[in-house]
């Protein structure tokens, strides 16, 4: 029997919405044998098919749902990218298999088997970030898991709240019900920042720094937490004030299995993304986050031309590279390091670039001739701004013994150079300061010790003199300048190649602080560094290559130091 016949045979009955794709085509494909009356019923049964097929995507993957609540939803690379890294985050650990094997038939790649349960996501302001993380993924997230508990958190309340309020809209839409026909709100929920579904999941939204007890999150999102007005103002406190809410507070809510998403834009090596990652880095055992960054600008291999780079812009659908040097050329560099590029320490920005110091290598330093230790004391133990910072410098003559991969000396060989042989950081309260500055000069007998003669500096200096020590004061005064003033002044010699570090975990955070000043939360050990070069530089322990030449110096010897 011909297929023809077939259909000629059945009644010419269309049949149910249930029909298959494959039947549905042979109708349209014999669509003129039918009368107008069954044509427009084959059309409105394709339509159903077509809108049940998008339906069912947006149930299945997160842009899809985006694009069927918005059909003028705009994606980028980025936002697939963001999408697979939340749903991976969404899928129940007891079937994440079955589950990511549906998912898989809607992406052109595969997702891995191994569950994330925690991501750290930076992208650049005015990029879709919001949009898909704290309004439509909650909302696809609440309606696969209708029972699950939601913990929306941004910078102020009212920022969450909104959302909140967004995402119990779209839930509350008829749209919504056609991709999670089951999932409504509860019949009590009114509440833009709190609200419920009908199956007991639940939606609270909050900003940093809120009261928490008794709350539960299966789901922790938390969507810029600082506020950009707090830091313009040069309120730095507000990085350890999230950081330590987030880890004593909302990060004690999660529930078994529970996951955490943080999506921001970055401001300081000291924001929340700094700091987890920095906690992630120091031990194994802490939250293991997947961190991804999102430059607004692309730095990009050519492959038209190997060798060059080309640069191409994130979203070119909506910021093209011309907008974006606009943007750039119109703020200041390390703001656009830090939101725009995700490199908030950028080497183009630093006063003193990480390259330009000298890595010492070996455990044992040289023989140095001078040796002064400098200190820059906290007023309080619970200061959370200021530690008390101690390092210890010396001055030896450099024989240019070491070189780089090229052959090339490393250094100024046959000058005077200068190596850190000791970084103390810590929280300390006047007692145990006294006792660690008499360590620390018992350990080095310098031949300078300088006390920065401010706070618990003072009383310090007092305590120290009456104990037979030999310190020294230093009172910074307008004629020196403020601190960026007495950084750039001493900022030539390290970029001269006559500053030595070796390699520690101590000493690359001296380096790195100092890289990131003045847009870092602590600058202790950039005070203590510039106190001591300034004193080698004023007294005449180091010359740079710019300097007239004149009789050379001759210090005394003496014993090398250890680290």
């Amino acid at each position: 029997m011909s297929r023809q016949t077939q259909l000629d045979t059945d009644e010419r009955h269309i049949g149910p919405p249930e029909l298959s794709v494959a039947d549905l085509q042979i109708l349209v494909d014999n669509l003129h044998h039918y009368t107008p009356e069954e044509q427009n019923e084959i059309y409105t049964l394709v339509e159903e098919l077509e809108a049940k097929q998008r339906a069912e995507a947006a149930h299945m993957d997160l842009i899809e749902f985006c694009k069927f609540m918005q059909p003028d939803y705009k994606v980028g690379k980025h936002h697939r990218i963001l999408a697979d890294l939340l749903m991976e985050l969404a899928e129940n650990p007891d079937d994440i298999e079955e589950n990511l094997k549906k998912l898989n038939k809607t992406r052109k790649k595969t997702a891995k088997t191994t569950l994330k349960d925690r991501i750290c996501v930076n992208i650049p302001p005015r990029h879709g970030k919001s949009q898909l993380v704290s309004i439509y993924f909650p909302a696809w997230y609440l309606g696969r898991n209708p029972d699950k508990k939601v913990l929306m958190v941004s910078h102020t309340t009212d920022l969450a709240v909104d959302f909140g309020r967004k995402v119990r809209n779209i839930i509350n839409s008829d749209n919504y019900r056609k991709v999670f026909p089951g999932v409504t709100l509860a019949s009590d929920s009114k509440s833009a920042g709190r609200w419920n579904t009908n199956f007991g999941g639940e939606y609270f939204a909050c900003g940093v720094g809120s009261a928490l007890a008794g709350r539960g999150a299966h789901l922790l999102l938390v969507d810029d937490p600082h506020n950009e007005q707090d830091i313009i103002n040069g309120n730095l406190d507000v990085f350890d004030k999230a950081y330590e809410w987030f880890t004593y507070g909302a990060r004690t809510r999660l529930m078994p299995h529970g996951r955490v998403a943080i999506i921001q834009t970055r401001w300081s090596m000291e924001d929340l993304t700094g700091r987890v990652t920095r906690d992630m880095a120091n031990n194994e055992l802490a939250d293991q986050y997947e961190v991804v960054e999102f430059p607004a600008i692309l730095e990009l291999d050519d492959k038209a031309s190997p060798g060059n780079i080309i640069e191409k812009p994130l979203w070119p659908e909506f910021f093209d590279l011309d907008a974006l040097y606009r943007t750039k050329a119109s703020m200041p560099l390390f703001q656009w390091n830090a939101q725009y590029q995700q490199q908030p320490t950028a080497e183009e920005a630093a006063m003193v670039k990480r390259e330009w110091w000298n890595i010492w290598p070996g455990d044992s330093p040289p023989a140095c001739e001078y040796i002064i230790t400098t200190l820059d004391a906290a007023a309080e133990k619970h200061n959370r701004a200021d530690f008390t910072a101690i390092t210890t410098w010396g001055v030896f003559m450099y024989e240019g013994q070491f070189r780089d991969n090229e052959g090339g000396v490393i250094g100024v060989p046959g000058t005077y150079n200068l190596i850190l042989l000791n970084s103390v950081k810590e929280r300390v309260e006047f007692p145990e300061l006294k006792d660690l500055a008499q360590e620390q000069y018992e350990q080095w007998q310098p031949d300078a010790f300088i006390v920065e003669k401010k706070s618990s500096g003072t009383p310090l200096y007092q305590e120290l003199r009456r104990s037979g020590l030999i310190i020294q004061e230093y009172t910074p005064h307008r004629g020196s300048g403020d601190k960026t003033a007495r950084l750039n002044s001493v900022a030539d010699i390290v970029r001269s190649g006559l500053c030595w570090v070796p390699e520690t975990r101590w000493a690359e955070e001296v380096v790195e602080e100092i890289a990131g000043f003045p847009f870092m939360s602590n600058d202790d050990l950039v005070d203590t560094t510039v106190m001591a070069l300034m004193r080698f530089r004023q007294g005449g322990f180091i010359r740079l290559p710019s300097d007239e030449p004149e009789e050379p110096l001759y210090f005394k010897q003496r014993r090398g130091g250890y680290y």
